[in-house]
């Protein structure tokens, strides 16, 4: 069964073909008509089975008549990330290109007054994160009473990312009597209440078990210490045939680690967390599309709705914390029929072992082992700092102990070579010095043959110590030498520092003993 038995518009139906799409996935063939019939609409599907699609085609062919308003939105797509919500916008830029339907994105990391101006042109499609949405709407710039259509999008991830209040909210607030279309992966008690308290009679549609793994897709775990799971990692990336993959690590650190590591050895990869700036996120998601970089380096944020159609590979290089993120880590290889690879490094610890359990029991599947690896020997990186060492010990021969007392034996015979020469030309140079009448003993000369006073002066300034001696005992900054010349133990002075002693200014002590009047 084509697009065309599904009950979409002449128009639409030119944009998917347009697209490359032929066929429409089950839950696109039971979710389209039943969205036309205006009929509320409760969708449990593994991620990758064009669930976005399945709401977007039907939005463009019911939206298509009528006309927004200022500031009055006439459709509400809620998304969980920044990434999603720009996705959700790209498709539909491409399935209504051959309409006039207007469209905004509120999402965060971006300048709120763009985004007021296109509020206060009117609207028809409005997809928004739950946080900027409700900023807008306290800012007075927004109103919820002409949505005709709401859409909760990946309900199951707002709730693991604390968004549920936000939606709650956003739900109350919109008084108008409205289609609502809500698509989840999974169905966790919170959002089974969620969907009994603002669905009417919905139409379930369930094209697959909850938390369930495509079946496209091979799942392998190995099992390493957690030293080696860098130089694992690094391994497989070189033996596997890889077109393009994502590597997911559960925290904002090991994902930069990961990335730099990967980047030192020479791989083509990027990096995808919340902390970058939302434009550096999209430029990296635009690569990566486009096959500018190979891997992908990414926490949890890209692991729902990122939609790039041919990843060869996922490697989890952490255990995900939560059963149902395995679900959609795994997702994001294998989709639209294709085939796919996961592969989850994993250690002995007793938390790995735990959140393995979870996974497996989740799914149902036995993850099969892969217990044959042989790490091999790597060059170690050319640069690294500290936070970035690998932990891959070096081939270099180290020199023996032999070598090393051999070694130190020679150095111990140079030295008293070299104290003797160093010696030697001190003592011509204190010569020469001798020998040499300095500027300030002349001076002195001329100033005893006049007579005067000067004379006594100069005696005693032609009896000092040179400025060169006199800097090599204090160890001051001179002009002819400008570095400074560092005591060691044994010429250090003898007498002890007294400092001030009972030698104080008497300005220092003055009125500390004379009576308080």
């Amino acid at each position: 069964m084509g697009f065309e038995r599904l009950g979409l518009s002449d128009p639409t139906l030119a944009a998917v073909a347009d697209a490359g799409y032929s066929e429409p996935t089950p839950i696109q063939a039971q979710a389209i008509p039943q969205v036309l019939m205006g009929r509320d609409i409760l969708g449990i599907a593994q991620t990758g089975t064009g669930k976005t699609a399945s709401f977007t085609l039907p939005m463009i062919d019911i939206l298509s008549e009528g006309r927004a308003r200022a500031r009055m939105p006439r459709s509400l797509i809620l998304e969980p990330t920044r990434e999603l919500a720009a996705q959700v916008a790209e498709n539909f830029e491409k399935y209504g290109k051959n309409t006039k339907l207007s469209m905004a994105l509120l999402i965060g990391g971006v300048n709120f007054t763009e985004q007021e101006k296109a509020l206060d042109r009117g609207v028809d499609v409005l997809i928004a994160t739950p946080g900027r949405l409700l900023d807008h709407f306290s800012r007075g710039k927004l109103l919820l009473n002409g949505i005709d259509i709401l859409v909760v999008d990946e309900a199951d991830r707002m709730l693991d990312m604390g968004f549920i209040p936000d939606v709650e909210k956003i739900c109350e607030r919109i008084t108008k009597n409205h289609q609502t279309l809500f698509f989840s992966a999974t169905m966790p008690p919170v959002i089974q209440r969620l969907t009994k308290q603002f669905l009417d009679d919905p139409k379930k549609i369930e094209v697959a078990r909850p938390a369930s793994t495509s079946s496209n897709i091979e799942q392998f775990l190995i099992e390493v210490s957690p030293r080696d799971k860098r130089k694992t990692l690094r391994q497989m990336l070189r033996e596997e045939k890889i077109k393009n993959g994502i590597i997911f690590c559960n925290r904002k650190r090991d994902v930069k680690e990961v990335f730099m590591s990967l980047e030192r050895h020479g791989f083509s990869v990027g990096q995808l967390h919340g902390d970058m700036e939302q434009s550096a996120r999209m430029e990296v998601l635009r690569q990566f599309k486009e096959n500018e970089i190979q891997l992908l380096c990414a926490s949890d944020v890209a692991a729902r709705g990122l939609d790039v159609p041919d990843v060869s590979h996922v490697f989890n290089f952490d255990v995900p914390g939560h059963a149902e993120d395995y679900v959609h880590r795994i997702g994001r290889t294998g989709r639209a029929g294709r085939q796919g690879k996961a592969i989850t490094i994993t250690t002995k610890s007793k938390i790995d072992v735990r959140l393995l359990e979870a996974v497996e029991k989740l799914t149902n599947t036995k993850i099969a082992r892969i217990n044959d690896l042989e790490l091999k020997p790597e060059k170690r990186a050319s640069k690294k700092t500290d936070k970035q060492a690998d932990d891959v010990k070096s081939n270099d021969p180290q020199p023996s102990e032999t070598d090393a007392r051999e070694s130190k034996s020679q150095v111990t015979e140079q030295e008293p070579s070299q104290e003797k020469s160093d010696t030697a030309q001190n003592s011509d140079s204190k010569t020469e010095k001798q020998a040499r009448p300095s500027r300030r003993q002349g001076r002195s000369n001329d100033r005893n043959e006049r007579g005067g006073r000067n004379a006594s002066r100069s005696n005693e300034r032609s009896d000092r110590p040179e400025r060169s001696e006199r800097s090599e005992r204090s160890g001051r900054y001179t002009q002819n030498s400008r570095d400074r010349i560092k005591f060691a133990p044994d010429d250090m002075p003898k007498e002890p520092f007294i400092g001030l002693g009972p030698h104080v200014p008497a300005f220092l002590v003055a009125g500390i003993d004379s009576p308080k009047k």
